[in-house]
């Protein structure tokens, strides 16, 4: 028998097997991984739990089961909100697909001329807070709007004709018209991506077998772009049924679920039932999520090694008329936002149309001015900063490291989660979270920890953070998988500590990627008003939040003013990220190059 030393007695396990030796180095790996997790259970878990009791409670905290939720639905006011949420997302998500199917197929399977500024153009409504689309429709639609005072207008005064010119903006025609606007580009994103992927060797199948262009397009199109598909039906549903902005500037009388909440919460400080409600506004974003997750794993690839890329051919018909279509969508976006940057500079609307930069001296007019519009700046600079920092090294220690694999797993699960939660239960759930100066648990009152955060800049970086960060968390990962694991495999053979693996290789190689985490997060937190409207403070006003103070004052110009200024911002975030990604792909990705 082997005499054994006392120190590889003490690794022995029962049965004989040797026990693993845990290096300093698997240790920093664990404590990262925990230092992800409990920021996930902090930001996203955690604070839904007294959401949940509270909506579940009465206002004095007693238990009282589903009553909350029954005397909702016992109200008609408050019950047909939810049936005008499902109405809103249903049409919006129809309409945004439908149009950015075209759009997305005009630009990714035809040769029509023009291909890069249709793209742009299509992409502007993202750098736009989604109140300054819904003032561009009041400026165009509304009572004293240019299309309706303007053009019908002349028709009516001059000729006589009883033109039926009022599309009745306030209400559910113009939340779906600004929810459209807002939605489009999401699913133009999405749907872009689905229609590049594409195997010509099947469309040269079904010429071969003489099939029609229609039958062509319902079994070789639409099966390799139904994934993109779902996914932009997820994206416009939950978008739509829980925007707070386009309702708050043209709802009118057509209340949603998101006024509801903001009414409940800041009009009639009714905490209880704005728990309830947006509980039920959590409730159908769970749901698309767990469809779109269930339908993302039953995907396939569409391009195999075996593939060949679909190059698109000249058709001048298809050309032309793609053509037509795009101009007619881009000139929709552009005549919106046109309007909210003419309107910011028009002296009186619609009675003096001269021009003044007055409307940008926020002096006397409420929503904090200039300093909510640095507020917003600085809150977004951090956002971007300590989220790209948090998300990243979140991905890379979930998609690289093999330690703990149950708990990867959970902290994966929290990083897909918040995708789900909209903005504005973010908000509340945050209040009842971070806003008790104790917890009372089982009978126990126990100090909050989390309660410095409240009221300051770090909590509304962290509302940003938790709210965008399904998808930078996503773009991180995919970066990641792109890297070859050898480079992990060979630095651990040469025992090199997995840091400097990540500080010289990792990093260097995934810089784009990081670059465009930061662009999103960026730009994101400037236009986003539902996920800070409940947490800001007078000392600390924001730009977006200023929008909605304007709009409610009647300073809609004012209100215009500061559109256009997020707009301005979010457009040179956009210019420097396209910059530094084209320098950093010249010096970090010269091995992709042939």
């Amino acid at each position: 028998m082997t005499m054994r030393t006392a120190e590889e007695r003490a690794l022995l396990l029962p049965h004989g097997r040797v026990r693993p030796v845990v290096t300093a180095e698997e240790w920093l790996r664990r404590l990262l991984l925990l230092l992800v997790v409990g920021f996930l259970l902090v930001g996203v878990l955690l604070p839904l739990v007294p959401l949940v009791a509270r909506s579940l409670s009465d206002p004095e905290g007693r238990f009282v089961g589903l009553a909350n939720y029954v005397r909702y639905f016992s109200s008609p006011g408050l019950a047909s909100s939810f049936v005008n949420s499902l109405t809103i997302a249903t049409a919006t998500t129809l309409l945004a697909v439908g149009l950015a199917f075209g759009y997305a197929w005009a630009i990714a399977r035809t040769c029509m001329p023009g291909k890069g500024l249709f793209r742009a153009i299509a992409l502007l409504p993202l750098f736009a807070p989604p109140l300054a689309l819904a003032i561009g429709l009041v400026y165009l639609f509304g009572n004293k709007g240019l299309v309706t005072t303007g053009f019908f207008g002349f028709f009516e005064r001059t000729l006589g004709l009883p033109l039926a010119y009022n599309i009745h903006l306030y209400g559910m025609n113009g939340i779906i018209l600004g929810e459209l606007l807002y939605c489009f580009p999401q699913a133009f994103l999405i749907l872009t991506v689905a229609a590049s992927l594409a195997d010509a060797r099947l469309y040269e199948a079904s010429l071969a077998l003489k099939a029609s262009p229609l039958r062509t397009f319902w079994v070789v199109t639409m099966p390799g772009m139904r994934y993109g598909l779902i996914s932009a039906i997820f994206v416009c549903f939950t978008l739509a049924f829980t925007d707070f902005g386009v309702p708050k500037v043209v709802g009118g009388n057509f209340n949603v679920l998101a006024t509801d909440i903001y009414k409940q919460v800041i009009g009639q400080q009714n905490f209880v039932m704005g728990a309830t409600i947006s509980i039920l506004l959590l409730a159908p974003t769970v749901i698309a999520f767990v469809i779109d997750r269930i339908a993302q794993r039953r995907q396939m690839a569409v391009l195999t090694s075996r593939s060949v890329p679909l190059r698109p051919r000249p058709h001048r018909l298809i050309d032309t008329i793609a053509l037509i279509y795009c101009s007619l969508i881009a000139a929709a976006i552009l005549i919106v936002i046109g309007a909210v940057v003419y309107a910011s500079f028009v002296d009186v609307w619609p009675y003096r149309l001269g021009l003044t930069l007055r409307h940008y001296d926020f002096r006397h007019v409420g929503g904090g001015g200039w300093a909510a519009y640095t507020n917003s700046l600085w809150m977004s600079f951090y956002s971007a900063l300590f989220g790209v920092v948090i998300i990243f090294l979140g991905a890379y220690i979930i998609e690289k490291s093999r330690t703990w694999p149950l708990l990867r797993h959970f902290a994966y699960f929290l990083s897909m989660i918040s995708v789900a939660l909209p903005g504005l239960v973010i908000g509340i759930a945050y209040i009842f979270f971070f806003n008790p100066k104790s917890w009372t648990i089982a009978g126990l009152a126990l100090p909050n920890p989390f309660a410095f955060l409240y009221g300051t800049m770090a909590i509304l970086v962290l509302a940003n953070i938790v709210h965008f960060y399904t998808v930078s968390f996503m773009t991180a990962t995919t970066a990641l998988k792109q890297i070859d694991p050898e480079f992990e495999s060979v630095s651990a053979s040469m025992r090199v500590p997995f840091y400097r693996t990540f500080a010289r290789i990792t990093l260097p190689l995934s810089l784009p990627a990081v670059a465009e985490i930061a662009m999103y997060l960026f730009v994101n937190s400037m236009v986003t008003v539902s996920a800070v409207i409940f947490l800001y403070s007078p000392q600390l006003r924001l730009a977006s939040v200023a929008i909605v103070n304007m709009d409610e004052a009647g300073d809609t110009a004012a209100a215009a003013a500061m559109s256009v200024l997020i707009i301005a911002a979010c457009l040179i975030a956009r210019l420097v990220y396209t910059v530094v990604v084209h320098q950093l792909n010249r010096r970090t990705q010269a091995w992709r190059l042939p």
